[in-house]
């Protein structure tokens, strides 16, 4: 542990990370990921109450927000100590705000949209408030907080606004406002007489930053389980409703096999090797955000089809039981470039695949067309084993 110093008293040294301590996942961040399996349930079930591009589009913005509360999150737990108590004091404070986010998310577009959009901002603004002052004998780190602080009081204003409004209004600024979000991220925070979050203090680390991603995607899994083994409770009385739970089962084992194969196993290591981990800080949020989502639509395309497994197949359910595995594999194809900087044919094909399938399969009975997407992620799953069989384990990509 290091030693106070003259300048920097035992009582004053800013909660950041030892360098050289362990970053293992603490109990409190498993406890705070408990919220977002909530929040996930409740846009996959959202995303089928009226099947619309207009109902996915607000399902993919309520999506992001949910997202970008976790990932800053993680980030903030990487770069911080979470074992001083004004950081444990900071996760659950966020975690409150998330769980009254989740509680807004059936009528965020409708009458709880201040509470939505509200709370997301405070979550956001509070931490910067918390963390500047909690900092300031470290200037780098205050500098730090001060540019992300910076950027989110910007997309603060079309959020408000956005909450006030109602209709396409609101969608199209709380979609400008998560652009900005993501697109200051992206860019390091840019400020003026600031500059950008320099790279040394945008560095990861592997065995922390791959864990918690892991975890999430598992938290995502676990919710079409939820979903499968709910709506199966409730409807198990005929052959078909069996023969779509254990589709919706086999579908959720292969989305998973597909996500460690290879990837998801070296992630860590890949991580370690690299010569500026930042860039797998600057792309894991988005290639997992598209798994993720790929997982819940998915996950409301079980609901679907256990309520439904026989009779005529929409086309909006056809989006919903073909998009959510082809969503997955664009993001697995990126998560693999991440990791190996090259991507197996079966990713894009799997997804050219399911575009095959998809004008036949109109014609076919939900169940059938849940059959058909989870032969393609089979298909991808045998490809990967066949791949990798006989051949020695492959490394992840040289440093970069």
């Amino acid at each position: 542990m290091p030693t106070a110093t003259p300048e920097q008293p035992a009582g004053r040294r800013p909660p950041v990370r030892d360098p050289e301590a362990p970053r293992r996942v603490t109990l409190l961040e498993l406890f705070f990921d408990l919220v977002y399996v909530v929040a996930l349930s409740l846009i996959s079930r959202g995303l089928i109450t009226e099947v619309s591009w207009e109902r996915a589009f607000q399902s993919l913005i309520m999506l992001m927000a949910m997202w970008w509360t976790w990932a800053i999150t993680t980030l903030v737990t990487d770069m911080y100590d979470p074992q001083r108590p004004e950081i444990k004091l900071l996760i659950v404070a966020v975690m409150f705000g998330a769980l009254l986010m989740t509680t807004a998310i059936p009528e965020a577009f409708g009458a709880r949209g201040l509470v939505f959009a509200g709370t997301y901002v405070a979550i956001h603004l509070g931490r910067g408030l918390f963390l500047m002052p909690a900092v300031r004998h470290h200037r780098q780190t205050q500098r730090r907080a001060a540019r992300i602080f910076t950027w989110f009081a910007i997309s603060a204003i079309p959020w408000l606004v956005g909450a006030k409004v109602g209709g396409h209004a609101r969608e199209t600024l709380w979609a400008l406002a998560l652009g900005i979000d993501y697109l200051g991220f992206r860019l390091a925070y840019p400020v003026p007489g600031l500059g950008v979050v320099p790279d040394a203090q945008r560095n990861v680390t592997a065995e922390h930053l791959s864990e918690r991603y892991q975890q999430f995607f598992i938290i995502a899994l676990g919710d079409a389980i939820l979903v499968t083994g709910t709506v199966f409770s409730l409807h198990h009385s005929e052959t078909e409703n069996i023969g779509a739970f254990a589709i919706a089962f086999a579908t959720t084992l292969l989305l998973w096999r597909i996500y460690v194969h290879k990837s998801g196993e070296l992630l860590p290591h890949a991580i370690a090797m690299a010569k500026q981990p930042a860039r797998f800080l600057n792309s894991a949020p988005y290639t997992h955000l598209l798994m993720v989502a790929g997982v819940v639509t998915s996950a409301a395309g079980f609901d679907l089809v256990l309520l439904e497994p026989t009779g005529h197949t929409p086309p909006g359910w056809l989006a919903v039981l073909l998009g959510g595995p082809a969503l997955f594999l664009v993001g697995r194809a990126a998560f693999e470039y991440e990791v190996f900087s090259r991507v197996s044919l079966s990713r894009p094909g799997g997804v050219l695949a399911l575009l095959t399938i998809a004008p036949g399969a109109v014609f076919l009975a939900p169940v059938y067309a849940a059959l058909g997407a989870m032969l393609v992620l089979a298909g991808v799953a045998v490809a990967d084993h066949l791949r990798s069989r006989g051949r020695p384990p492959e490394s992840p990509a040289p440093p970069h």
